[in-house]
């Protein structure tokens, strides 16, 4: 493939992306690396397993590849895929008890950040884990569709198979019960 096809294919949105992906492994290639980290951390902050999550990221790609000729552009692809790995992770699931460390889904080594810095995020992230499992199971799917899958409240709503406005209720009540567990916490802490 030549350069300039190359960046004809970067510069694609992700319809027409998803579209030639059908027939063409570099534009499906391009859509993997727009939405590998975003799929990778839904999947670690259910899991809390590196191991299953990138299973279940690998998964979720192959699933995607297999059926992308099913994808109609009615919705982002961002959605769709997200679609996807929530049917994998509620297979992988089955029977295994839920947990959610936020902490090691958003764990990607940053050299920039100055090591107290690191310690402080580190530390919210564990806070935050501890009360994201002590909340209601929709309203921490819908803060982790929104907050470390990227999607927008319309694209978490889609693969939630929920009205925009029900997702924006269970991020806004559920952030509430995130604040108050984690002030709790540090207040207790303190």
């Amino acid at each position: 493939m030549t350069t300039l096809m190359k960046m004809e294919i970067k510069e694609m949105d992700e319809t027409d992306l998803a579209q030639r992906a059908a027939a063409d492994a570099d534009a499906f290639a391009e859509l993997y690396r727009q939405n590998v980290t975003r799929v990778y951390r839904y999947h670690m902050a259910h899991t809390g397993n590196v191991k299953d999550a990138e299973d279940l990221t690998s998964q979720t790609f192959m699933a995607a590849l297999e059926g992308i000729r099913s994808y109609r552009g009615s919705g982002s692809f961002a959605a769709w895929l997200m679609g996807i790995a929530s049917r994998k992770k509620l297979m992988h699931l089955r029977g295994k008890r839920r947990e959610v460390p936020l902490e090691d889904a958003l764990h990607y080594p940053n050299p920039v950040l100055p090591t107290d810095k690191a310690a402080m995020q580190r530390l919210r992230l564990e806070s935050i884990s501890l009360a994201l499992r002590q909340i209601t199971p929709e309203r921490a799917e819908a803060i982790i569709l929104i907050y470390f899958g990227g999607l927008s409240n319309g694209e978490a709503a889609s693969v939630m198979k929920r009205s925009e406005a029900s997702v924006k209720m269970l991020v806004s009540r559920g952030l509430q019960d995130l604040r108050e567990r984690t002030s709790l916490r540090m207040e207790v802490e303190e």
